[in-house]
């Protein structure tokens, strides 16, 4: 930003978030970055980190299984990778190991995704995927990351030849302890452990019995520790196998590190890829935290705002499980000088260091705490003036710092500036600084500049009301308790409710009336005004807010009725269908039971049922013809809905009309109707045809040409 400055990160805070980022990274680079966050001067490389966060927290919001960000910085392996002969100790390579499995998961991650999400997907582009890092290291570390026996034939004979020595060692102590246990010489504890060897726990007094050396003995003096003389040589040998066993290895990890070096630019990409990567998350992380979003971008000048919060006092609230009431604005060049009035702690601060703290973060290439409709777009400066900042050590006082501050914002503000001043004039004489206040608000508006302006001056609200391109704003109070509601309202100047204030606060009313009679009556007369508009305002917007929230729930209780309707009708229908079918095969059963009646039984019962059994089989018949005619019905009526979708081919007496050829300016009907109209476009399967004013386009199949 080319007129960003450290006392506008002060004024916001924005240093706060930014430590906050900084320890939700993972590397020392991203920390380091993100401390000296500041907003990007170009507009295309800002969308490029919005758009980066907010793919990113997307990932996060859809629960996908994305790779974890964490790992340990190469910087120092990549320094001796480019060296000739040099050797990366184990803990280097289990990092280069690390890193180079986990770009391998992002690479898979992104693989198909590049569509979804591609301005990450973009950012691997400088690497590939390849097991060749890995394998390499495979065959000489293990999993917990200790060199492998096999790693060279010469590392596993002389592991053998330890592994031997040791045993024979063990053996011999166990031996020894077992004996000298038997002769009571030994203390309690029988063993020890010094400079790496199995020492006995002789008592003192028996120390010169026992072949070996003398290694130490206890703080008391009461023990000495002997190694046995068997094992003196064994122990000599196992350290020169263990010497042997770490010239070995060094040897082995000279060869791994020449054969990784030949991937150094690659590993140099993977510590690019993952700062970048823990950059971002920690981006998406901080946004999660605060349910924010990326608003839309203005293509002109302008702030709209739809339910905005200020993320420290967002967090805070949330910490304290208090509510934070969010905030709603919009400015654009017919309202970019919005000038904030009415009493103090009613959020007119606040509201200021929102607006100017969410666009130097959304400028910063982070998603901010709104309603996804907002809509921002870039400054080329953001500047504030906020507190109290006079300075001691160069003897300035609050007024001082603030007119040097404004002759700043004289110089350099233009129509790509927003500027942000809370108690614009305050410092000086009220009339006098009052006036230079009202010139210096005219001249920046004037520059065409947007700003954010928090002032009890009358002459500025006038001055807000007259100028075509400014408007006033409030902040709304219960006008019942005078108790701030934090809500800011645009359109009019506020009351700053000073002897109301004052009033309920317990000010006798005596001096009250007597500071009212020192005052200019038109003055007071201005400030009931004001006063009694802000609180018809008040009610009015709470009865707007009814009627809304009425209708709304009007609207809820409709659909409600309509579907319950529909939800029953459809149940209705399903009865009567139910009905319908029961009362037909009640019916049937009804004349089956006729059927089984009239049957006779007995020996003589096959003569007499045979006119029966005559009648139900012709009434079994009917009944089914019936069902067949049914099932013909439907079968015929599905055919004469699927042949009124397609279209009939001409008859074949027209065929010699068709032989005519087709061109542009033919004379043409269609078919089935006897009106003619001339060609205008032919197309592959269609043909716009003008049948006098009207243009129809026809399939060409369905066109005869009239000779």
């Amino acid at each position: 930003m080319q007129f960003f400055d450290e006392q506008t990160i002060k004024d916001l805070e924005f240093n706060l978030i930014r430590e906050q980022l900084s320890e939700l990274c993972t590397s020392k680079t991203a920390r380091k970055r993100m401390l000296e966050l500041v907003p990007l001067q170009s507009e295309n490389r800002c969308r490029q980190e919005l758009y980066c966060a907010e793919e990113l927290t997307q990932v996060k919001r859809k629960g996908e299984t994305f790779p974890h960000i964490e790992f340990d910085e190469l910087q120092a392996e990549i320094k001796l990778l480019k060296i000739k002969n040099s050797v990366i100790q184990q803990e280097g390579f289990v990092r280069i190991y690390r890193a180079s499995m986990l770009v391998n998961d992002l690479i898979y991650f992104f693989n198909k995704r590049e569509e979804d999400y591609p301005y990450l997907s973009h950012l691997l582009q400088i690497v590939h995927f390849t097991r060749d890092i890995t394998n390499a290291i495979d065959k000489v570390f293990d999993k917990r990351g200790k060199v492998k026996d096999d790693a060279s034939p010469e590392l596993a004979r002389i592991r053998q030849e330890i592994a031997s020595v040791r045993n024979k060692i063990n053996k011999n102590f166990d031996k020894e302890v077992r004996r000298l246990s038997k002769m009571g010489i030994l203390s309690d504890t029988k063993e020890g452990f010094l400079s790496e060897r199995r020492v006995l726990a002789i008592i003192s007094s028996y120390k010169r019995e026992i072949p070996g050396i003398v290694l130490g003995s206890s703080k008391t003096g009461g023990l000495t520790y002997i190694e046995p003389h068997i094992n003196v040589p064994l122990n000599n040998e196992l350290e020169m196998l263990i010497d042997d066993e770490r010239k070995e290895i060094f040897r082995i990890l000279k060869v791994l590190t020449a054969e990784i070096s030949e991937h150094v630019e690659l590993i140099e990409n993977y510590q690019k890829v993952l700062v970048r990567f823990d950059f971002i998350n920690a981006k998406a992380r901080h946004a999660l935290s605060l349910d924010a979003n990326l608003p839309g971008f203005a293509d002109d000048q302008r702030i709209e705002l739809i339910d905005a919060y200020h993320p420290l006092l967002f967090q805070s609230n949330q910490a304290a499980r208090m509510k934070t009431i969010p905030q709603s604005l919009e400015m654009d060049r017919f309202s970019r000088m919005l000038v904030i009035s009415g009493p103090n702690a009613g959020g007119k601060s606040i509201t200021l260091k929102t607006v100017g703290l969410l666009q130097v973060m959304f400028q910063s290439g982070l998603l901010i705490p709104v309603h996804p409709n907002s809509r921002m777009s870039f400054f080329q400066e953001v500047l504030t003036d906020i507190g109290d900042n006079q300075s001691i050590v160069n003897q300035l006082s609050t007024y001082s710092y603030r007119l040097k501050r404004m002759k700043h914002f004289l110089e350099v503000a233009n129509k790509r500036t927003l500027l942000l001043l809370d108690e614009f004039g305050t410092g000086s004489d009220p009339e006098l600084g009052g006036a230079l206040a009202e010139v210096f608000f005219e001249t920046l508006y004037n520059k065409k500049s947007f700003g954010v302006i928090t002032t009890h001056y009358n002459n500025i609200k006038l001055k807000a009301a007259q100028l075509r391109n400014a408007v006033n704003g409030c902040m709304l109070f219960d006008t019942r308790t005078l108790e701030p509601l934090f809500q800011l309202s645009t359109g009019q100047p506020g009351s700053s409710f000073t002897f109301e204030v004052a009033q309920i606060n317990g000010i006798p009313s005596e001096l009250i009336e007597d500071a009212k009679s020192r005052l200019d009556d038109k003055k007071v007369q201005m400030d009931k005004m004001i006063s009694a508009l802000q609180k018809e305002k008040g009610q009015y917007e709470r009865l707007n807010n009814e009627s809304i929230k009425a209708e709304k729930e009007a609207r809820q209780a409709k659909q409600k009725f309509e579907e319950s309707k529909e939800k029953y009708q459809e149940k209705l229908r399903s009865q009567a269908e139910l009905i319908e079918k029961n009362n037909k095969y009640l019916g049937l059963g009804k004349k089956m039971r006729s059927f089984i009646d009239r049957f006779k039984v007995g020996k003589n019962a096959k003569n007499i049922n045979k006119p029966l059994l005559d009648e139900v089989v012709h009434y079994l018949a009917v009944e089914k013809t019936k069902i067949l005619e049914i099932q013909e019905a439907e079968r015929l009526k599905k055919e004469a809905e699927l042949a009124a979708k397609t279209f009939r081919k001409p008859r074949k007496a027209k065929a010699k009309e068709q032989e005519i050829p087709l061109v542009i300016g033919s004379r043409v009907k269609i078919e089935t109707n006897k009106e003619v109209g001339s060609v205008i476009e032919i197309g592959e399967s269609e043909v716009l045809v003008a049948f006098g004013v009207m243009r129809v386009k026809v399939p060409r199949n369905r066109l005869v040409v009239v000779r």
